[in-house]
Parts: C-alpha cells; sequence; structure tokens
C-alpha cells in the first residue's frame, strides 16, 4: 500500500531535452565546433552538464577545459530554462490523479537549486507539488539515498509506503537504498544506464498513466 509518490524531474515528469540540447548546441557553436542533433543528446540529459558535456565535448570533469566550459554552459541554460521544456504527455491527468487520491508527491533532482525551483515554478507545479528536492539540497546526490529520505521526511511519510519514479539507473539505486518501491520509466531519457530491466526497479511503465492505474489497486486507506 502506498501513500506518497515522488518524481525525478529531467525525464521523468518533464522533457527539459529541448533546452538542454539546445544550450549545448549554443555552447558548441561558440566553441566552433559543429552542433548535434536533439535524438543525439537526449539520452545524455537525465546525467545534467556531466552527461552533455561528455557527449558534445568527448570529456569528462578531469578535462583541462571541464570546468570553463560547465560554467558557461550553464550560464546559457540559465537563459533559456523553460523556452520548450514542457511536461510529459499523461503527466498532468497523473498528478491530477494523486491529488484525486489524495496522495502527496513531490519531487527529487539532481537538478541544482537555481534551475529546478524557477523551472518548477514555470511548469506550475510549484503550488501544487508538497516538496522539491534539488541536487544541491543535501550532502549528497543521487545516486545517494540522502534525497529521498529528506523528501519523504517533508511529506511526513515513511520510505516504504512511498514510490520514487525515475528514467536513470542512479534513480532505482536512490530509491531501492532508501527501501522505497521504484518505478523505472521507458519513455524517459535512460542514458547509458544499460537495459532497463537490469536496474532492479519493482516496475516498469511506458506511459504515466499505467502509474494511475498501478496505484488505483495498491493505494492504501487514509
Amino acid at each position: 500500500m502506498f501513500d506518497a509518490v515522488l518524481f525525478d524531474l529531467d525525464g521523468t515528469l518533464a522533457d527539459t531535452a529541448p533546452d538542454l540540447g539546445e544550450s549545448v548546441n549554443i555552447l558548441l557553436s561558440e566553441e566552433g565546433r559543429p552542433q548535434l542533433s536533439l535524438e543525439t543528446l537526449r539520452p545524455f540529459t537525465s546525467q545534467g552538464v556531466r552527461g552533455l558535456l561528455k557527449a558534445g565535448f568527448g570529456i569528462d570533469s578531469s578535462h583541462s577545459t571541464y570546468d570553463r566550459l560547465s560554467e558557461r554552459f550553464l550560464a546559457i541554460y540559465a537563459e533559456r530554462l523553460c523556452h520548450a521544456t514542457r511536461l510529459f504527455d499523461e503527466v498532468p491527468e497523473l498528478l491530477d490523479t494523486l491529488e484525486q487520491m489524495n496522495l502527496a508527491w513531490g519531487i527529487v533532482t539532481n537538478k541544482r537549486m537555481r534551475f529546478t525551483d524557477p523551472l518548477v515554478e514555470r511548469l506550475q507545479l510549484t503550488p501544487r507539488t508538497t516538496c522539491v528536492v534539488s541536487g544541491d539540497t543535501t550532502a549528497e546526490a543521487k545516486p545517494s539515498p540522502l534525497p529521498i529520505l529528506h523528501a519523504c521526511q517533508l511529506l511526513r511519510r515513511r520510505p516504504e509506503r512511498t514510490l520514487y519514479v525515475g528514467d536513470d539507473r542512479r534513480d532505482i539505486v536512490a530509491g531501492n537504498a532508501a527501501g522505497c518501491m521504484t518505478v523505472a520509466v521507458s519513455y524517459g531519457y535512460l542514458g547509458d544506464s544499460g537495459p532497463l530491466h537490469s536496474w532492479g526497479a519493482d516496475l516498469i511503465i511506458d506511459r504515466p498513466s499505467q502509474l494511475a492505474e498501478y496505484l488505483a489497486k495498491h493505494v492504501g486507506p487514509k
């Protein structure tokens, strides 16, 4: 039985890839490099700046130019945070259903608070969600369970009665370590985390409406 649902943001609730991808392409253009298609960049967007710089420039955090490119990428992204970002199809209806079922719901993302809070507001989720935990809210980000445990405290819900929903292996690792039931979404970005069925999720869904259908059968009495 469940009485709360926590969601990852990028690739789970919202399709942020168009704005993140365009930000990478602006940076690539500034650096005199060819731009990449959104289809090429999309799988890396759940991994944030680290994944996108790897996709665009083939570098990781140990590279001498990483810090400079990272800072510039974040500055570009801040200027176009919600130009083309939208909630995924069926997500608005899913959130309506959760509220009708009297289920608390919140967001746990590795996105930094300076981006998370304004994005959630522009998506008109601020007055609805019970909590928002960003990548820099707690001492550690996912795959650590700390952000999810913190969210459960804010919701005043037990982890074992909470679902955590995400589109990256680290989401499932974090949710399992926190003691939540975990749900992997096949419609998300998925990244380079290997086959979805190998992540250890308790449930895999192809559409947000499938989560509503599942919860209709497993929500406990209030």
